[in-house]
């Protein structure tokens, strides 16, 4: 059973380590993994896809000021990861789908989590919940609130489980805001970058550039 355990314990950590290193990699099949949690979709005025693409360099990476985005142009995908001075326990990434639309360049961005992450979560909350619901039920047809002593006792035991799931709550809710904030640092960036490869539209009245004066 000792021994049983232990390899469980060892397959567990590996299975977290290769899903955050899966996750956090630079890689064509990373651009997709992960658990998506919210999406953003932005359109900009483009003057072609191809002219985006050609922006990125050989090795298709692009530096930002709050991050890095990765171009895949066979499957017109970009994977962006924020920078982060230091990680929680939901670290957010996003993938981003391009699609041309006429005039326009659509970013279908896709917020990410790892496959962990969501899975411990969703087990702990599990966990917490349904451990204070059967304390609760089993608590009562034992008859603890048959005195006043049981019920201040139960009441304090339901009360300590429900502060446990409100605290989980806030935390993520706080971890969720942080990440999301990165995320939309570097998407920003990366949208910035995007509209400057753009360049002068062909529309643009020449007679607001600085090299369109009249001749004497």
């Amino acid at each position: 059973m000792l021994l049983a355990g232990l390899f469980a314990g060892v397959l567990f950590i590996a299975l977290v380590l290769g899903d955050w290193l899966q996750f956090t990699s630079l890689t064509v099949q990373a651009a997709r993994y992960g658990c998506r949690i919210a999406r953003v979709e932005d359109r900009l005025p483009l003057a072609s896809l191809e002219k985006v693409m050609a922006q990125f360099g050989g090795n298709g990476l692009l530096q930002l000021p709050n991050g890095a985005a990765r171009l895949f142009p066979d499957e017109r995908q970009l994977l962006l990861r924020p920078q982060r001075r230091f990680r929680t326990a939901w670290p957010m990434k996003g993938s981003i789908e391009l699609r041309q639309d006429g005039k326009t360049t659509t970013l279908v961005c896709s917020k990410l989590i790892p496959w962990s992450s969501a899975i411990l979560t969703l087990l702990w909350f599990l966990t917490v919940g349904i451990g204070t619901l059967t304390f609760a039920i089993l608590y009562l047809a034992d008859g603890g609130l048959s005195s006043f002593t049981g019920m201040l006792m139960g009441l304090g035991i339901l009360g300590i489980g429900l502060l446990v799931v409100a605290f989980g709550l806030v935390t993520i809710a706080l971890a969720y805001r942080l990440e999301n904030h990165r995320l939309m640092q570097a998407y920003q960036d990366l949208r910035a970058a995007i509209e400057r490869m753009r360049g002068p539209s062909p529309s643009e009245d020449i007679t607001t550039r600085p090299d369109a004066g009249g001749k004497d």
